[in-house]
């Protein structure tokens, strides 16, 4: 248990800071479920449209540091592949 005020506000702010980061992560996999959801639709429009949409939020959540650029722009990239792959 954390003895000092410095130290109690620390884990306080610790709380806080997690549930904003699962929050956001949970929006990142959502995200990418929609745009695989799409991608099995066959329709290649939708799925382009989805995939526009994510991009934002990919981006955004790596450059506040939840995940690491390069996972983020792995997602993107494999994302985009799994677009021009369909026919």
């Amino acid at each position: 248990m954390a003895n000092s005020a410095q130290a109690r506000k620390r884990a306080r702010q610790n709380v806080k800071q997690r549930d904003q980061n699962t929050s956001l992560r949970s929006q990142l996999r959502t995200a990418i479920k929609h745009v695989r959801k799409a991608v099995g639709t066959t329709d290649k429009t939708i799925a382009q449209a989805a995939f526009k949409a994510s991009i934002g939020t990919i981006d955004s959540i790596a450059d506040k540091g939840i995940i690491h650029k390069n996972k983020a722009a792995r997602h993107k990239s494999r994302l985009s592949a799994a677009i021009k792959a369909m026919a």
